[in-house]
Parts: structure tokens; sequence; C-alpha cells
């Protein structure tokens, strides 16, 4: 196995942890929308899941651990995508948002500080920021 088939095994293992995170705030109404199925359709091509690995994840999203990403832009790349996901059906649920701060803390936001952040993350995905700037307003917040 060359270093690259590793470090492509990594990044597909990332890829799909980060889906399942997101499958798991869509089901956690037990329901997944039209407009949260067109989100996790759009994402899935993204992330290059394959048809096979995205029906295993919605059967079984709990299989898939979270893996945190090491940089910190990466994690608020992620944050905005479990956000935006969160909103995909204009509808925020108390489930959805206590497992927005546990996805958070997975990604590894502080226990301390995770209500503020997912609340000001919610706040700026309502607003319909985009990623750039959502990256932007989050730094900013935390210096």
């Amino acid at each position: 196995m060359s270093i690259s088939d590793l470090y492509s095994s990594g990044f597909r293992e990332k890829n799909r942890s980060h889906f399942a995170a997101i499958v798991r705030v869509a089901l956690s109404d037990n329901i997944i929308t039209e407009e949260e199925k067109a989100f996790l359709d759009r994402l899935a091509s993204n992330l290059d899941i394959s048809d096979e690995e995205y029906k295993d994840i919605l059967k079984d999203p709990l299989k898939y651990p979270i893996n945190p990403p090491t940089f910190y832009n990466a994690r608020l790349e992620r944050l905005y995508d479990l956000a935006r996901m969160v909103y995909a059906d204009h509808h925020l649920g108390k489930r959805q948002q206590a497992l927005l701060e546990r996805l958070a803390v997975g990604l590894g936001f502080t226990p301390g500080n995770v209500k503020y952040v997912v609340a000001k993350a919610l706040e700026l995905v309502h607003n319909g920021i985009d990623s750039n700037d959502f990256k932007e307003e989050i730094r900013f917040m935390n210096r």
C-alpha cells in the first residue's frame, strides 16, 4: 500500500464520519424532510460518498464515530455544514440544538463555550451568511 492510499483512505473516513454526523442531525426529529434530503444529496456528492455508503450511513449513522479535524478552519467548516443541516427544514428543535452542541464538542469546541458557539453559528446560518463570513464571524467571536 502506498502513502497516497493511506491518505486517501483517511480522507474518505473523515468524509464519512462528517456525513454521518450531519445525518444524525437530520434524523434528530426522526424525519428527513425534502429540504434535508436535498442537502444530504448535495453533501454526499461533494464528500464523494458512494450510494452504498449513503444508504449504510442512513441506516446507522452512529456506526461512524465523530472524527474531529485537526485544524480550526476545518472544524469551522464542519460546524457550518452541521448548522446548515439544522436549518435545512427551517425549523430548530430542542433535540437538534442539543445534538449540535454534542457534535460541536466532538469536533473540538470546548464544553465551556459550546452553547455560545452553537447559538452564534445557528444565528449566522439563519441569517443566510456564507461559509467564509461564517468562519470569520466565529473566529472574531473567539478572540
